[in-house]
Order: C-alpha cells, then structure tokens, then sequence
C-alpha cells in the first residue's frame, strides 16, 4: 500500500464514519478516531455485501460509490454493535 492509498482510506473511512455516526446518533460519541475506524470497517463489510448482491463493491479511492460502500457497511457496523451491546453503537 502506498502513502495515496493510506491516505485514500483514512479520508474515506472519516467521511463514511461521521455520515454513518450522524444517521445512528452516535456523532457526540465518538471521536475522528473512531469515525475513521467504524467507516474503513465499514469498507470492508460494505464491499463484502455489495459483493454478495454483485453489486460491485470496490472501494477504489476517493469517489462517491467508495464512500457509500463504507458508509453503508459503517452503517451495519454500528447496529450490529449497537444491537450487541445493547446501549450506544460505540465500541
């Protein structure tokens, strides 16, 4: 991975993660640290459920369909945990 693609994911991990942290509530929760964790988490259940539907779901950069993958998957991420936990989605 080059320093691009590092950067790549970090923007787009902290846009997908603060959208996703504002859809579920969590904004006052959780810090640029953890949007940036919760959205490239998200990148990765994002693309593998794009891929189950064969939607494609590459997350190949700074672009809108990378940033909705993630968000989508952030999205899942933080009811899945907000479900476990049974209080807030913050890990």
């Amino acid at each position: 991975m080059d320093g691009m693609s590092l950067i790549a994911w970090l923007v787009v991990g902290a846009i997908a993660g603060w959208l996703a942290s504002l859809v579920m509530k969590t904004n006052r929760e959780q810090g640029l640290i953890m949007d940036i964790i919760v959205g490239i988490v998200g990148a990765f259940i994002g693309g593998f459920i794009f891929d189950a539907l064969n939607l494609g779901g590459d997350v190949t950069g700074i672009n809108i369909v990378s940033i909705l993958v993630a968000f989508i998957g952030a999205i899942v991420l933080l009811a899945i945990l907000r479900a476990v936990s049974g209080r807030s989605a913050v890990p």
